[in-house]
């Protein structure tokens, strides 16, 4: 028998299932259950399609430590919006409350406060990777790109950042040339990478060169 082709096509939405083209970035440093802080939800050629947290490995997310409270975590923004108002120059305060705009689904709240972190430390590469997805979610793939291409520049060998990149270009710009990439990149650093489910962005990559070769020319 030959070998399986992979369809690197997102099906389509299923009822209340999610929308094509849309996939899970999560933030990279956050102790939050991956679900409290999904950017979205989709599907590679019917796998699930998702970028997990700094320190898991084999595509397996580690469980957090403790998942605070919706109130709890009302309170403490609260708390930090209080705390940078009157101490504005607290870097760690203002990615703390990015965070936790980012786990509350708003981006906007988040980008503004991500963006006063860097531009106290511009050369935090998780910080950049995190505004990236939060442009992604306020409907700007452009920028989320940019960002994540300044995690890079930063880090050359940061992962997540190249991994979200190709879900952007794929997914937002459809640009699978500039996926294909991205990956190749990641896989240059790691080639075992791969996502949750068990699919390796290698496999990925040949989807989309099989697909691409597979397209009548002219």
């Amino acid at each position: 028998m030959g070998k399986k082709k992979i369809d690197p096509t997102p099906p389509a939405p299923q009822g209340r299932g999610p929308a094509p083209g849309d996939a899970k970035l999560v933030r990279r440093e956050t102790l939050l259950l991956t679900a409290l802080v999904a950017l979205a939800v989709g599907f590679f050629g019917g796998v699930f399609f998702g970028v997990w947290r700094s320190g898991d490995e084999g595509g397996v997310p580690r469980p957090p430590a403790g998942v605070p409270s919706a109130p709890a975590m009302a309170e403490r923004i609260r708390e930090l919006e209080a705390q940078t108002a009157q101490t504005p120059s607290d870097v760690a305060a203002w990615v703390e409350l990015g965070n936790l705009y980012f786990d509350t689904d708003q981006p906007r709240k988040a980008i503004e406060a991500y963006r006063r972190a860097l531009a106290l430390n511009p050369n935090n590469a998780d910080v950049w990777t995190d505004l990236g997805v939060m442009y992604r979610k306020d409907g700007n793939p452009e920028e989320a790109v940019r960002c994540f291409d300044r995690a890079m520049a930063i880090d050359p060998r940061h992962e997540i950042s190249r991994l979200n990149k190709g879900i952007v270009l794929l997914h937002d710009l459809r640009d699978e040339a500039g996926a294909i990439r991205a990956w190749e990149e990641l896989l240059a650093i790691n080639p075992l990478a791969a996502v949750p489910g068990g699919m390796t962005v290698d496999r990925m990559v040949q989807g989309l060169k099989q697909k691409s070769s597979a397209k009548p020319s002219g």
